[in-house]
């Protein structure tokens, strides 16, 4: 059951799903990158949080550990309550995925409008663990959507497979929380090292 074949197979049973969470992500970017007013305020709520665990972490007695460890944790719990929180008609993986767009397209919009070079906020600050983390933060929204979908046709009383619908979901979301929690961590594990060590120099 969680194999990695399973989750594989699981995935492209949830194309079009997995297609819509790019989308609205893509679309959290863009959002992030042009905003002003009260976006850029909302935007700037959750960055400032972060900065003040950023820097309680960097005076940790082992910064990267320290990092290591938050990362990992908050990726995966809010990885696998994405998932299942989907059951509130997936409306909480839809903002999840535009608010951490609109949040990695104002900071390096931003940082770039600061004399920060474009290119090398994305090579070394994003790529080495985002090549990883955001598309297992984008799987884990798009099986939460899939979870709310499932309950939204769970309205229709005419729907009398809706039930066994419904293991079929539970099992692949499983699946899907293993897997993304893995891939959590190895995200974790390279931001803690590749990417902090290339954001020292």
């Amino acid at each position: 059951m969680l194999r990695l074949s399973t989750f594989i197979r699981d995935l492209t049973s949830i194309k079009k799903t997995l297609l819509f969470a790019v989308l609205l992500f893509a679309a959290g970017v863009v959002a992030g990158w042009i905003s002003t007013g009260a976006l850029a305020e909302l935007v700037n709520q959750q960055l400032s949080g972060l900065r003040e665990v950023s820097g309680n972490l960097q005076n940790s007695k082992h910064p990267q550990w320290s990092f290591f460890g938050f990362i990992f944790l908050n990726n995966s719990i809010k990885g696998v309550l994405i998932i299942y929180l989907g059951l509130l008609a997936g409306i909480l993986p839809v903002m999840f995925l535009l608010v951490n767009g609109m949040v990695i397209g104002y900071l390096v919009h931003s940082l770039s409008a600061q004399g920060e070079s474009l290119a090398d906020l994305v090579i070394r600050g994003l790529l080495p663990h985002g090549i990883i983390e955001i598309p297992a933060i984008i799987i884990a929204c798009a099986y939460g959507i899939r979870m709310g979908s499932w309950v939204i046709r769970g309205i229709n009383p005419r729907r009398r497979a809706w039930g066994q619908e419904g293991e079929r979901v539970l099992r692949k979301s499983v699946t899907a929380a293993f897997w993304v929690v893995i891939l959590l961590f190895a995200a974790a594990i390279i931001e803690s090292t590749v990417t902090y060590a290339l954001m020292q120099n």
